[in-house]
């Protein structure tokens, strides 16, 4: 091709089965492999072929691989022979074979790879079963076909696919099509008389749902295109019935016109991904492979097509070996002898070339509606019997006929030959597929569709072209195709007729050799010239062969061509004709060889001459470029030296002038500065003497102020004296007249009344100005401090915030009271600084502030619009509205809810500003806060209900002036209770009836005009008590916000929406849509209000409405600080939020004075005397400062003033408290010891106590010099208020004497040790002395347990155990911690209607129950199992639960009740760890091993008395042996009870003898333990003598097997001491081995497993053992009769890793088992924790990657 230039075709020919599709490929990948360029499209090229033989080959009696279609291959190559295309034309594809197939013949291939190679859910959603199944596929009683994989070539196919860009829709929607005709052929019909007409009935419909369902139409209408027939005429449509075989024939029609339309699709989509538009320069190799000449025992129309073809690709084979080889030969006069050869131009004359041939018969005989196969017989009977190679039957009754084709003779039976030629579809098929809405299905018919646009119906008038027709028509054009390019031919040889290898039918050779024509060919190729080329061309491709011919246009070319032959050849075989040279192939290959031999020398001389020129020409440049380069360096180094030197010259002349410019301004600077020194010094001292006057002046005026006040006060106490001994005149007068005696004491004594009166009257008012001169002093700072601050940018909305500063409320009261100076003397914190604005600078202020911050998300689908039109109610749009709405915006569960959204709505507008306040006012005056008002309102009417004396346990707040008959320390107690708010949770969700809401509402929105921030308390209160009301708020918020017109509303709206984001946040449903209108906000507001949303999200909702700290903090869009003060007095500043806790607030406290033993220190905040703990958990620091500020306004005060102050201290001591530990923690617990020992908060018993106290504190603050001066002046500090009273000498010498003796006696005097060391035992002795009031207390009432004095009681938790006590301090019931056995809590749930309190429930060793209501049930929980926990770690004593006896002396012998004190290593924490440990036996003071199980860890630190481990003896004692918290509802257990192996034992299980028992257990039987002797599916650590299962008891080998895995199971769960110590992976090896070898021993080790899962209470042991059931479920599955089993074992169980293996055993299942044990890798993985493993794998590129293994 590329050396002629000339389109070439490749004919494969031969019998059936010879080889003609394998030559194909092989030719197809040849021509691939030379193109060189191994491109994606010759790979398309290559994977066209599987496809079209799956859906165009199948297996025949000939043939396994059978071609039953026709194609040419057209290869197109560019002009340097790479290939750029192809394109593939199909012929006549046998679709009758897909309803009907001969003995031992398959359908094609695509099925029966389909059904094998879809996976199971495909073949689920198509409905597929195998292909004995469907009637389409076994027609030919065969299914299978030898040496294919239908399941691997489905895999090919599928990827061929996709190399030929079918899509993943695509392939599907043919795997759609093709399940629809198997199913269509499994469509059943039944032969039925109606009206005595022949009718058609399907008794099952499910195929033919099924095929609707596949193919996009209605049940119905598939039903009546297949049984029923349309027909048109003359404008009228007439329905008929047709008959059973009518209808088979309807439905076979129609599967055959889809798969051919398929197949035609198909082999498009191939064109249209390999084929590309040709060009003037591309050539052409077409590879024709076409079904071969088949004769079979019934011979039917696709035989007679197939034959047909055959002896035209025989003729043109004929025409170009030997009619056009020997015309070339005679008209070129070349001497030859004429060869015989076999014509078959007759025959093809005979059957489709003459007027009457057979195929016009055939198409005439078609378009009778009359015509039979009989009528058709007998026309080619009457037209041809005359023709020699025409054979008639004998018998007339035969409708068969004979041709002698060029392969021998052919009999063709006609029976169904019209009906093929036919082809028909009728046009109730075609109005089927229109009215279809599977696109695919419409695309195979897109032609008719077309055709049938403009109407509703198909057209039936235009009768379709018959099968012969377009056959011939095709075969035409292939022919055209093959005569115009240059023919090479191919003939196939069948080596036998049994399709078997190595067998060679030497008779069957030679007669395929003879009739294909194959001996003449041989001849004629031997004796003539196959090789011609015309002279001109000869001469010009040899002429450099021979010298001396040159090219000239009137040159002899047939002259020169034979000298050149003459001069070459020789004397050869070769002839010259007229215009050609004709050559032999030997010839011709001769003379290629040495014209490439010349060439190879001449190309050699070219490049070396090439060559030369080349290096010439680029050492002449290289030359021209080395001249200009030193042409110009030579100019460039003079230039170079004379700039250096003018630029020397120019520096030194700046130089010289410099220095003449600075001298000169040096002289004049110096002039200068004595000028202004001179100036600067008269005027200071003209301004100091101004100074010193004005000074002089205000201090004469000051000091005449202050000497006039104290003249004033002299004399008002000098007049008051003069008064006060007057009066005690008149009394001595009076009483002496009364006849008193000792008249003169009485009246003395009375006089010294009434001047310590005087003396109280003079000492409060001084600290009444002190306070005065103070709040002057805030004023003026705070003053000072906002004239100095910068402007924020936000000017504009801080300047519309400004109006909640000054309320009604503000303007009219007076100012808080401060606390006298006897109570700032006599109270713990009355010396330490009040709460103020912080004044630390940035550097030393903490951010106590979360990090949380939402993430990036994207929320442009979540507008407020959306959320509107979707969830509100009515006609209310998501816009700006001042008018009031009816309903509410969302829907509300209750009235109440409704009538609240009403009042909020009218709220929200009036502080918007957006409607006018009420215009009639009250006049009383409501002092209380607005939260108070809006907890009653929402809680009056449960308040009336007979629970709420159940409910509201919390008391009256106690207020400054109350004087309570309480010890100090019984006032302490109290004071540092939780508080609660004013109404407890549970009735503030009581509802509320209509009536009294209505009322409540109107009250509040009629009575008077409000303030703002009584107004924001209201709406922020009821979004704090409902959740139901939160979405409502915000909704009426941002619609308000919402093109809101008004500036002022605008910003009002702001502000309002930034405080309720730091309050309470929005439902889920409602957050995305509120976060998304946030971030279109202000740009100053949009992020902060984000932030807070965010935090508050984080932290939960507060509990109460913001303090006026906040908005302050919300004005200016800044942090709150606040001062934290330690118990010495020094502070800390922290920058904190609304939705700051009391945990991060401790936290970063801790963290900036490096404090490391942080349990129970906590957070206190104080309002006068009374002091709040806010703990150093969850709860919200601006809910108590809110509380606080509303506690001030109770008692008529500003919010504002409000002198609350946050205090950190110890409020609880850990019983493993050491206070060598942390010495920071150390410092704090002294100062607070120190200073509550001298403000009477801790009390001594002895004065010698205080005088230890006093000396440790002198030791501390001056060392081990005692100084009697310094001593003195110290004692008033060390010493307690009421030791001080007295005559000041008598009281400092007593207490001197006792400072100084207790110093001296004192151990770290005389052994001069650290001070750090006192301050340990300082802290020691007040561990030790005060234990109750280092408590944590909570209030609780209880409801059952033992009979206590009081039920409304409070419990205090210390180091020490529990205590309740009553208000008084008695205490009326002591809990140690071994005492408490188990811990339970019981939330609140609604109940009745009525919701109930939380509860927890208290189980002690003494089997009592003790059940206590507690508001902070969950805290108190909390607590108790963390110190309780703790304690269980470090402990040493444990305490027996059985007794034990055992054979090995390793082993501790005991009873139950034992005393066990562990010894060496083992402590707690290890014993709850592992499975064994070391102690020793108090009783008997042997040591041994003992079982974790067997004994139950005591929770404390020091050997605990006999009575509490006699406790334990008693029955019942350990109900709760195992703390753990589980939330009982309505006193039932939420959670499903695990499910066990107790009903399949019985079943399954061998039974159990008395002699198997182990003395052991027997003694444990005895002992009352709750295990029968049947319960071999409980844990156990005694070894397996028999295997659990009956089936494996009678196979010995199995059954030691078995019990050597249960061997292994113990000791890889730490249940038996090895004696050896054995790798994890060995242990497992022994245990999977044997059950991956014989799979009846799977179950076994899978109920073992779940044996020793079953009550194991050792915690090292669960998790050895759940480790196991992993690597167990990854290996193996189990019987169908344990997996149900297996399945609700993993189900029920709460650990971390039943679910993993759940999903582990369904994949094992679904996979196979595994072959070996579990790699080390795997085992170490699973005991660290980890289920997934990564390894690296290597790629041959040298790259890698980690990829993780499950």
């Amino acid at each position: 091709m590329q050396r002629y230039k000339q389109n070439q075709c490749i004919v494969i020919s031969g019998e059936s089965g010879a080889g003609k599709t394998e030559s194909t490929k092989l030719i197809l990948q040849y021509l691939a492999a030379i193109s060189g360029k191994h491109s994606w499209i010759e790979q398309q090229i290559l994977e066209a072929n599987p496809i079209l033989e799956a859906f165009g080959n199948a297996k025949t009696i000939r043939n396994d691989n059978s071609s039953r279609f026709g194609k040419y291959i057209d290869i197109h190559f560019n002009k340097d022979g790479v290939i750029e295309g192809a394109k593939i034309e199909q012929y006549l594809l046998e679709k009758s074979r897909i309803v009907a197939q001969s003995t031992d013949e398959r359908n094609y291939h695509i099925f029966y790879c389909m059904l094998a190679g879809l996976s199971a859910e495909d073949k689920k959603k198509l409905e597929l079963q195998d292909a004995s199944s469907y009637k389409y596929l076994t027609g030919g009683g065969s299914i299978i076909c030898e040496g294919r994989n239908d399941a691997a070539e489905f895999a090919d196919i599928r990827s061929a696919m996709k190399v030929l860009m079918f899509t993943d829709q695509e392939i599907w929607d043919i795997m759609k099509l093709l399940a629809a005709l198997l199913h269509m052929g499994n469509i059943r019909y039944k032969a039925a008389v109606k009206k005595n007409l022949d009718v058609t009935e399907i008794p099952d419909d499910t195929n033919v749902k099924r095929v609707a369902n596949l193919l996009g139409v209605s049940p119905k209408s598939l039903v009546e295109a297949l049984t029923t027939k349309t027909i048109f005429a003359h404008g009228e449509t007439v329905v008929s019935s047709l008959s059973m075989e009518q209808s088979l024939d309807v439905r076979d029609a129609f599967v055959k016109g889809i798969y051919g339309q398929l197949f035609i699709l198909i082999v498009d989509k191939i064109n249209n991904a390999v084929y590309k538009p040709q060009i003037s320069s591309v050539q052409k190799i077409g590879v024709l492979d076409i079904f071969g000449f088949e004769n079979f025992n019934i011979n039917s129309f696709e035989q007679f097509c197939i034959n047909y073809a055959n002896e035209s690709l025989q003729q043109f084979f004929v025409q170009h070996i030997f009619k056009l080889e020997q015309e070339a030969y005679s008209a070129e006069g070349i001497s030859w002898k004429h060869l015989e050869f076999q014509d078959n131009q007759h025959i093809l004359d005979m059957i489709a070339l003459r007027p009457m041939s057979i195929m016009s018969l055939i198409d005439e005989e078609s378009k009778f509606p009359k015509g039979t196969d009989q009528t058709l017989v007998s026309k080619v009977h009457a037209n041809h019997q005359a023709n020699k190679c025409y054979l008639k039957p004998k018998s007339d009754l035969n409708t068969s006929f004979g041709l002698e084709h060029f392969a021998g003779v052919v009999f063709y039976d006609t029976r169904g030959f019209l009906e093929k030629n036919r082809d028909t579809f009728s046009a109730d098929l075609r109005q089927l597929v229109h009215i279809s809405t599977n696109r695919f299905l419409a695309q195979l018919f897109f032609d008719e569709k077309q055709v049938n646009a403009r109407g509703s119906v198909p057209d039936t008038t235009k009768r379709q072209q018959t099968l012969s027709a377009q056959f011939r028509r095709s075969l035409d054009a292939l022919m055209r195709t093959l005569n115009s390019c240059q023919p090479f031919f191919v003939r196939c040889i069948k080596p036998n007729e049994y399709k078997k290898p190595q067998m060679f039918d030497r008779a069957l050779c030679c007669r395929q050799l003879r009739y294909s024509g194959m001996m003449e060919t041989i001849r004629i190729r031997k004796a003539g010239y196959p090789i011609r080329h015309a002279f001109k061309e000869f001469v010009e491709r040899y002429r450099i062969l021979v010298p001396g011919i040159q090219h000239s246009a009137k040159a002899d070319w047939k002259h020169l061509a034979g000298k050149i032959c003459q001069a070459i050849l020789g004397k050869v075989d070769f002839q010259l004709g007229k215009t050609k040279v004709f050559l032999k192939d030997a010839q011709d290959l001769y003379l290629e060889q040495e014209r490439a031999i010349i060439l190879a020398a001449r190309i050699l001389i070219l490049q070396r001459c090439i060559r030369g020129w080349i290096q010439r020409r680029k050492y002449q440049r290289l030359r021209a470029a080395t001249v200009k380069i030193q042409t110009a360096w030579r100019g460039y180094l003079p230039r170079k030296r004379f700039l250096e030197v003018r630029n020397g010259y120019s520096r030194l002349q700046a130089c010289i002038a410099s220095r003449r410019l600075t001298h000169r301004f040096t002289r004049t600077r110096e002039r200068v500065i004595r000028l202004q020194a001179r100036c600067r010094g008269y005027l200071v001292r003209h301004g100091m003497a101004r100074r010193e006057k004005a000074i002089i002046k205000v201090q004469a005026h000051v000091r005449r102020i202050i000497a006039q006040k104290t003249v004033f006060r002299m004399r008002y106490r000098e007049l008051k004296m003069q008064e006060i001994r007057r009066l005690r005149k008149e009394e001595e007068v009076r009483f002496k007249k009364d006849k008193i005696e000792n008249y003169k004491e009485e009246a003395e004594k009375n006089y010294k009344i009434r001047v310590q009166e005087l003396e109280k009257e003079m000492q409060e008012q001084e600290v009444d100005a002190k306070w005065r001169a103070e709040r002057n002093n805030r004023r003026i700072t705070d003053a000072l401090r906002k004239r100095e601050a910068p402007i924020d940018h936000s000017q504009y909305v801080a300047d519309i915030f400004g109006f909640l500063e000054k309320t009604p409320s503000e303007v009219s009261s007076s100012s808080l009271p401060s606390p006298t100076s006897e109570q700032q003397r006599t109270t713990v914190y009355g010396g330490l600084a009040a709460q103020s604005t912080p004044k630390a600078p940035p550097s030393e202020i903490i951010d106590a502030m979360g990090k949380s911050k939402f993430e990036k998300d994207d929320l442009e689908d979540y507008s407020f619009q959306k959320y509107a039109s979707t969830y509100f109610q009515g006609q209310i749009n998501h816009q700006y509205s001042r008018k009031l709405i009816k309903p509410s915006l969302l829907s509300l569960p209750t009235t109440t809810d409704e009538l609240a959204a009403q009042a909020l709505w009218i709220t929200i507008l009036r502080f918007c500003g957006d409607l006018p306040e009420p215009r009639f006012v009250n006049g009383d005056r409501d002092n209380s806060s607005v939260m108070q008002r809006v907890q009653a309102t929402l809680g009056r009417s449960f308040a009336q209900s007979p629970q709420f004396n159940d409910l509201l346990n919390g008391k009256e707040p106690i207020t400054p002036n109350s004087n309570l008959p309480r010890s100090v320390r019984g006032k302490l107690v109290s004071l540092t209770l939780r508080r609660k708010n004013k109404l407890p949770e549970e009735m503030r969700q009581g509802m509320l009836s209509d009536e009294l809401a209505k009322d409540s509402y109107h009250s509040w929105l009629t009575s008077r005009p409000t303030s703002n921030l009584e107004k924001l308390h209201f709406i922020i209160g009821h979004g704090i008590l409902r959740s139901q009301l939160r979405d409502e708020i915000y909704c009426q918020i941002c619609k308000q916000l919402t093109n809101n017109p008004s500036k002022s509303s605008h910003a009002r709206g702001w502000i309002l929406l930034s405080l309720c984001v730091g309050c309470f946040a929005p439902s889920e449903k409602f957050v995305k849509y509120l976060r998304a209108f946030i971030r279109q906000g202000p740009p100053g507001y949009a992020p902060y209000c984000e932030g807070r949303l965010q935090r508050t999200i984080t932290n939960g909702t507060r509990t109460q409405p913001p303090s006026w700290l906040e908005l302050q903090a919300t004005k200016s869009k800044e942090p709150i600080l606040l001062t934290v003060t330690f118990m010495d007095g020094a502070q800390i500043t922290l920058r904190t939020d609304s939705a700051t806790t009391a945990s991060e607030l401790v936290d970063s406290v801790a963290n900036k004075i490096g404090l490391k033993d942080r349990f129970g220190f906590s957070l206190f905040i104080a309002l006068f005397d009374k002091v709040s703990s806010l703990g150093s958990g969850g709860d919200h620091v601006m809910d108590a400062v809110s509380q606080c500020e509303q506690y001030a306004k109770e008692q008529g005060a500003q919010e504002r003033n409000a002198p609350w102050r946050l205090f950190f201290r110890k409020e609880i001591f850990a019983p493993w408290h050491d206070p060598t530990f942390d010495p920071v923690a150390t410092n704090l617990i002294y100062q607070q010891v120190v200073r509550g020992v001298k403000y009477g908060e801790y009390k001594c018993d002895k004065e010698e106590d205080v005088a230890m106290l006093a000396a440790q504190q002198y030791y501390i603050d001056h060392g081990s010099n005692l100084s009697p001066s310094i001593l003195i002046g110290s004692l008033p500090i060390y010493l307690p208020d009421p030791y001080l009273i007295g005559p000041k000498e008598k009281v400092m010498d007593k207490w001197s004497t006792s400072v100084t003796q207790a110093f001296k006696k004192s151990y770290y005097v005389k052994e001069s040790v650290p001070k750090e060391k006192v301050k340990e035992d300082i802290v020691t002795y007040a561990r030790l002395k005060w234990p109750l009031l280092f408590s944590r207390f909570f209030e609780v009432f209880k409801v059952s347990g033992p009979t206590l004095a009081k039920n409304d009681v409070i419990m205090a938790v210390n180091w020490t155990g529990i205590y309740v006590v009553d208000d008084q301090e008695q205490v009326l019931l002591e809990l140690s911690f071994p005492e408490i056995t188990e811990i339970l809590t019981n939330p609140a749930v609604m109940k009745n209607g009525q919701a109930t309190a939380p509860q927890i429930i208290l189980h002690t060793a003494q089997a009592q129950t003790l059940t206590f209501n507690a508001p902070n049930a969950e805290d108190l929980k909390e607590l108790l199992l963390f110190v309780i926990g703790e304690l269980r770690k470090l402990s040493r004593f444990t305490v027996a639960l059985q007794d034990n006896q055992p054979k090995d002396s390793n082993m501790l012998t005991y009873l139950r009740g034992d005393l066990i004190y562990l010894e060496g290593e083992t402590i707690g924490e290890t014993l709850m760890k592992n499975a064994w440990g070391v102690g020793r036996n108090r009783r008997t003071n042997q040591r041994g091993d003992i079982a974790s199980q067997n004994v139950y860890i005591l929770p404390t630190l020091k050997e605990p008395p006999t009575d509490i481990v006699a406790l334990f003896l008693q029955d019942g004692a350990l109900k709760g042996r195992q703390l753990q918290l589980m939330n009982i509802a309505n006193g039932t257990e939420n959670r499903v009870k695990p499910h066990t192996l107790s009903n399949f034992a019985g079943e399954h299980f061998r039974l159990i003898s008395r002699q198997s028992l182990s003395k052991g257990q027997t003694l444990t039987s005895a002992r009352g333990k709750n295990v029968s002797n049947d319960e071999l599916w409980r844990y156990s650590r005694e070894p397996l003598k028999q295997p659990l299962l009956k089936k494996l008891v009678n196979k010995d080998e199995l059954a030691e097997e078995a019990c050597f895995m249960f061997q292994a199971i113990l000791k890889y769960m730490g249940d038996l001491p090895s004696k050896r110590p054995r790798n994890s992976s060995e242990l497992t090896d022994y245990i999977f081995g044997g059950p991956l070898t014989h799979e009846l021993l799977r179950d076994e080790v899978y109920c073992q497993i779940m044996k020793q899962l079953t009550g194991n209470t050792s915690d090292f042991s669960t998790e050895r053992g759940w480790e196991l059931m992993w690597l167990a479920t990854g290996l193996f599955g189990c019987s169908t009769g344990l997996l149900k089993e297996l399945t609700m074992f993993l189900r029920t169980r709460k650990h971390p890793l039943a679910q993993d293996s759940l999903q582990r055993l369904q994949k094992t299942l679904n996979n196979g088992h595994r072959k070996y044990p579990p790699h080390p890798v795997e085992v170490e993985a699973i005991q660290h924790k980890t289920t997934q493993i990564f390894h690296k794998v290597y790629f041959p590129d040298d790259t890698d990657e980690v990829w993780g293994l499950i």
